[in-house]
């Protein structure tokens, strides 16, 4: 699928007024690589038409990434949004820091993948979810991170605490922008932290058993620390 979009769908050769090399070679590649997929899309997307947007040639793109998948999932890397929220001193005020840097860069990147990537998920037969795995493998969850410190300020009791509600906040976020292609309204991010998230989190503390003297151990497949691979990135 070709994006029409203004003063795009021709591609700019960049100068080769000088020789780029090491990390801002590798960034001026990525950089056309995601521009090519933008304007050309998947299907039309190839390592001769970056090199040619990149001023360079196909060997040059070959030496980093073996084909076209493997540059695609790096141009995503390369523009994924970057989530560092401050510590602001309470869950609350962590959760709404993350969610507004995920709404603020989400939406662009949204829009392109929602419109290129059917094609890429039909040629490649990976999922969503294996590419965002691709995208963000190795990467500290941010609302580990979060949650841990909620759990060292005695906020929360992690312990009790499953993936998908550790990952909800991010979660509905992500499908309010893929649905809407814009940022999340700021009172939207309120309410989910508001109402939904934090009544789960503060509720969800199982006490023991009638007539149990101490407290159960940790039902399977609850989130209970830094092992988990459940919590939103």
């Amino acid at each position: 699928m070709r994006l029409s979009t203004s003063g795009r769908g021709s591609r700019s050769p960049a100068s080769p007024a000088r020789r780029r090399r090491g990390a801002e070679l590798e960034a001026a590649l990525l950089e056309a690589a995601w521009d090519e997929l933008r304007d050309v899309g998947y299907p039309a997307f190839t390592l001769e038409g970056v090199a040619a947007r990149a001023g360079t040639s196909r060997p040059v793109l070959a030496r980093r990434w073996s084909d076209r998948v493997e540059l695609v999932v790096a141009a995503i890397r390369h523009h994924n949004v970057v989530l560092d929220p401050h510590d602001t001193g309470t869950l609350r005020g962590d959760v709404l820091a993350l969610l507004r840097q995920l709404s603020a860069g989400a939406s662009e990147m949204v829009g392109v993948l929602s419109f290129v990537f059917a094609d890429y998920f039909d040629a490649t037969s990976l999922s969503p979810a294996d590419l965002r795995e691709r995208v963000t493998g190795g990467t500290p969850s941010r609302m580990l991170a979060i949650i841990q410190r909620a759990r060292e300020r005695g906020e929360v009791e992690p312990g009790w605490l499953s993936p998908r509600i550790a990952s909800l906040p991010v979660d509905l976020v992500r499908h309010d922008v893929i649905m809407n292609q814009a940022p999340v309204p700021d009172e939207t991010l309120v309410e989910i932290v508001d109402r939904i998230f934090l009544p789960l989190v503060l509720g969800n503390r199982p006490g023991p058993e009638p007539g149990a003297r101490s407290k159960p151990q940790d039902p399977p497949g609850v989130w209970a620390g830094a092992g988990s691979q459940g919590a939103a990135r």
